[in-house]
């Protein structure tokens, strides 16, 4: 698993923003897919934090700033952001955040922090998944991991309290 979980160091959040849309826009002009401006306020809102959102908090937002009221709005343009590799669902919350690795094909590992909610993407090995896969005759689309553990700042603010 590569080991750049950017959601628990601290990093530049605005250089992060910036470059995960530069790359969206790029991706969209070669792919010839249409990134418009409600799909872009959507990608917008799930870069904000390191936090997974469900689709009715990107739909409030969205209605907020007067660019959409009803569920097929945020849905269609996840859907899209997803479709797109600009975004991942995370099951486990039934939510949505931005890709750490947007224009890399890559298997996705999520570890959720069940204390705040923190989420970070890594990119996971699925080597010994695809071998089983394989000897059972199992073509494997799509490998995407969900852990959820305690971050390194919950960590410390338990230990603190210890």
């Amino acid at each position: 698993m590569s080991q750049d979980p950017m959601a628990f160091a601290r990093h530049d959040h605005d250089s992060c923003i910036s470059a995960a849309l530069a790359a969206a826009d790029s991706a969209c002009v070669d792919r010839k897919a249409r990134m418009t401006p409600v799909r872009r306020r959507v990608l917008e809102i799930l870069l904000e934090s390191h936090s997974a959102l469900g689709a009715y908090d990107v739909l409030a937002r969205l209605d907020a700033e007067g660019l959409g009221s009803k569920p097929p709005v945020a849905y269609r343009a996840l859907s899209f952001l997803v479709e797109q590799g600009f975004a991942h669902r995370i099951e486990r919350l039934n939510a949505f955040i931005a890709c750490a690795h947007p224009g890399v094909t890559h298997d996705a590992a999520f570890m959720i922090c069940r204390k705040c909610g923190t989420v970070a993407e890594a990119q996971a090995s699925s080597r010994s998944l695809n071998q089983a896969a394989a000897a059972n005759g199992f073509q494997l689309e799509q490998t995407v991991i969900e852990a959820e553990g305690i971050c390194p700042a919950c960590q410390q603010t338990a230990a603190a309290c210890a």
